[in-house]
């Protein structure tokens, strides 16, 4: 049986979704099990798999579960104009739709890539552009340190690395929300991702520098432009706005749990502890698009046909009581999976980055921002509205006013 003909499949959007999931994901479980049927926009049928172990089994399978969206039973009643196409789309030349030995050498072309960034050159990025950012609201006294922070960062420091001149962030922030969102601009947004990488590639392969683009374009494993574009933008994609939610729930959790409370100033492991929480319990990947199913075959109890649609439920899995029996909280437990898992996780070298990258940036906002707390009540903050990404619409923060340091990027 497919999701489409399960008479209860459940939408796979709303605003409780948006506010509460895992309330959403517990309801689920309870009425559907570990593998949920659901409906994407424009009814396009999907399995959500929120069950720890079941998710295990499928990343861990990438022949029976595969990234080849060519598998997918469903092209034929999906129009071109379908919001989530820049997520779920076909005959793309992307590391995410290579399978097989091609994608290892693709995965170790990334990969080293990513590693010869130096630790040295991107914690100094990372203070560098945090620092101007701060530089930028400090005197005020009041801020939102996700639309003038945490969404500024990380694309500033990746887009350095990999090689755009720093006027060029502002556009890539932008047209990646509107991507990741999924919504009526997502095409929009692809293209303008698309065409800043393809000028970028371009440009270093007539003038190579010292950065990841033209590290890419050296690799003697012979891929193409297109493919190192398309690489560029799910890195881009990837590693930003993930990033940047991981910075917003992180110095949520810590403004508003008492835990963290004690340890706002000066506190370093409790940066680490924040960060590593929202890992387990607010990950800004909350589902993942998607594996398709290479054959007939069973999962949590439900009978998978081949070609159907399976999305990764990493926050659901993340929180799943069968392996969280003791309620206990997480501690220093890496065994998440808001990396991923299998093949096609996220590599180590960029998970390294995205780290390096947040748990700088909040250190500078602890650091450079004394007496910072909430301006408006917790419960009145409020998520964007995607079922993929979590993170927060705003963070509105006061403090007392500080000098700016200024400096220069250069």
């Amino acid at each position: 049986m497919s999701p489409a003909s399960v008479p209860d499949a459940v939408p796979f959007s709303g605003p409780l979704l948006q506010d509460d999931p895992a309330r959403v994901y517990r309801e689920l479980r309870r009425e559907h099990g570990s593998v949920v049927p659901v409906m994407l926009d424009g009814d396009a049928p999907a399995w959500l798999v929120l069950g720890y172990r079941e998710l295990h089994q499928v990343t861990g399978d990438p022949v029976l579960f595969s990234r080849d969206s060519e598998l997918w039973n469903q092209w034929e009643n999906i129009p071109d104009d379908w919001p989530l196409l820049p997520m779920i789309g076909r005959r793309q030349p992307s590391i995410l739709y290579t399978v097989g030995e091609r994608h290892r050498e693709r995965a170790a072309m990334l990969g080293n890539a990513l590693e010869a960034v130096g630790p040295t050159e991107l914690r100094g990025h990372s203070e560098r552009f945090a620092d101007e950012l701060i530089d930028a609201i400090c005197p005020r006294g009041s801020a939102d340190v996700i639309g003038e922070f945490a969404m500024l960062l990380p694309v500033r420091v990746l887009a350095r690395l990999y090689g755009f001149p720093d006027d060029k962030g502002p556009a890539l922030v932008t047209a990646l929300n509107d991507m990741i969102d999924g919504r009526e601009r997502a095409l929009a947004g692809q293209t303008h991702l698309f065409t800043s990488m393809t000028e970028l590639v371009a440009q270093r392969r007539k003038e190579p520098a010292e950065d990841v683009a033209s590290r890419m374009l050296a690799d003697p494993s012979g891929f193409t432009d297109e493919e190192i574009v398309q690489d560029l933008m799910v890195m881009m994609a990837a590693g930003h706005q993930p990033t940047a939610d991981w910075i917003g729930n992180s110095l949520h959790l810590m403004l508003t749990d008492s835990r963290f409370a004690a340890s706002l100033f000066g506190g370093r492991n409790s940066v680490a502890e924040a960060m590593n929480e929202v890992l387990w319990e607010d990950t800004p990947t909350q589902n993942v698009a998607a594996r398709w199913a290479s054959r007939d075959t069973q999962l949590g109890g439900r009978r998978i046909r081949a070609g159907d649609m399976v999305l990764l439920g990493l926050q659901g899995a993340n929180s799943d009581p069968q392996v969280r029996t003791d309620g206990s909280l997480t501690g220093g437990n890496g065994a998440h999976f808001s990396f991923g898992h299998g093949e096609h996780r996220c590599p180590f070298p960029a998970q390294e980055i995205a780290e390096v990258i947040a748990r700088t940036g909040i250190e500078v906002v602890l650091d450079r921002l004394p007496d910072i707390d909430l301006a408006v009540p917790a419960s009145s903050l409020t998520r964007r509205p995607s079922p993929w990404l979590r993170g927060l619409s705003e963070l509105p923060v006061t403090f007392t006013p500080t000098p700016a340091l200024g400096g220069s990027l250069a």
